[in-house]
């Protein structure tokens, strides 16, 4: 069961890593997720450890313009824009954030779990390819020589995918439902 989770986590680490490659970037993101850092380490260790520091990024990128670019040179572009005109409104978004998001005892933040999600959705699509590959045992490091399997025997004339028959549930029967 070990080596499912982790050929299921390595395949989900591939296709996150696939989903994340960006075409653009936002310059602000780099700029504030540096000075929420440098502001958090200058203060104290008991005020910085109640800090959840994504909040503070999340915080004050709400309160800034977004400055993307496509290319080196338009990341430059945006970089010197955002140092040399909007440096002090950066620096007041993520003071403002550290103090709003503050931890408060009574307040319960359940931050998103995108891995929980991705794991549901990747072990759902297995599911899925068990079914359509006729494959009960099917796991992802299988995937790729079962639909090998499968088209070279419908490359010879074997049938790949047998459909699968409805069930009574999915059928309408005139003759029992006369209304």
């Amino acid at each position: 069961m070990s080596n499912y989770r982790s050929s299921l986590n390595s395949s989900i680490n591939d296709s996150k890593q696939q989903a994340l490659k960006k075409h653009c970037c936002n310059v602000m993101e780099v700029l504030v997720a540096e000075e929420v850092e440098k502001q958090i380490q200058a203060l104290p260790v008991k005020v910085s450890q109640h800090i959840k520091q994504p909040e503070v990024v999340a915080y004050a990128l709400n309160r800034l313009p977004g400055l993307y670019a496509t290319s080196k040179r338009g990341f430059q572009r945006q970089w010197h824009h955002a140092k040399t005109e909007l440096s002090p409104k950066i620096t007041m978004a993520v003071r403002q954030g550290i103090v709003a998001v503050q931890r408060d005892p009574l307040r319960v933040n359940d931050p998103l779990n995108f891995q929980e999600d991705q794991a549901a959705s990747a072990i759902e699509a297995l599911e899925k390819l068990k079914v359509l590959l006729q494959c009960e045992d099917l796991s992802w490091e299988q995937l790729p020589d079962a639909v090998e399997q499968k088209l070279l025997n419908l490359s010879r004339g074997k049938t790949a995918w047998n459909r699968t028959v409805a069930s009574n549930q999915d059928t309408f029967d005139w003759n029992n439902n006369r209304h």
